[in-house]
């Protein structure tokens, strides 16, 4: 954060933060703080769209999370506690927010719908696959017993006696007494 944007945050003027950075400069090393160069603003300044003229008469400080924190040992308003201790939770969830980012429930969701549809799928093919197996062994059970039950009219029939008159001629022809 620039030094700008922390006086604002902290409620100070920017050249009283940045001159009680200078009369604790030991507690601000160079993964603390730093001042842009003049390249470094102009790309800036430019983003910002401020104007070339009027403003500063220097090069801004930029402060990393830890500079940003130590500017609460420095300042010691109330103001600047409570907005360091905000300035320190906010870091800390960003820092959490990129090391486990949060899961997409959507996609999770879609993924989960997907996986699903294909096992259904899966499991229909097989259930039809079975029943036609089922099917097929149903008929060739069928037509074996139709098969068998033919044979047992034909082979296993017992001897029966016809009931009735028979003439003289049909017992001599032998026909289908019996």
């Amino acid at each position: 954060m620039l030094d700008f944007h922390l006086a604002e945050l902290y409620q100070v003027e920017t050249k009283n933060l940045n001159l009680s950075v200078k009369r604790n400069i030991e507690r601000f090393p160079l993964d603390f703080m730093f001042q842009l160069s003049q390249g470094e603003w102009e790309n800036l300044r430019f983003q910002f769209a401020t104007s070339n003229w009027g403003g500063r008469r220097y090069l801004p400080y930029a402060f990393t999370e830890l500079g940003a924190t130590m500017l609460s040992a420095v300042l010691k308003s109330d103001v600047a506690i409570e907005k360091s201790i905000l300035i320190v939770r906010a870091f800390v969830t960003v820092r959490q927010l990129i090391l486990n980012p949060p899961k997409d429930t959507v996609k999770e969701l879609q993924n989960e719908v997907r996986e699903l549809k294909e096992y259904i799928e899966d499991v229909f093919t097989d259930y039809n696959d079975i029943n036609e197996d089922t099917r097929l062994q149903l008929e060739q059970i069928n037509l074996t017993l139709a098969e068998m039950q033919g044979q047992n009219r034909l082979f296993n029939k017992p001897p029966r006696h016809r009931i009735g008159f028979f003439t003289e001629e049909q017992r001599k022809n032998n026909e289908d007494i019996f």
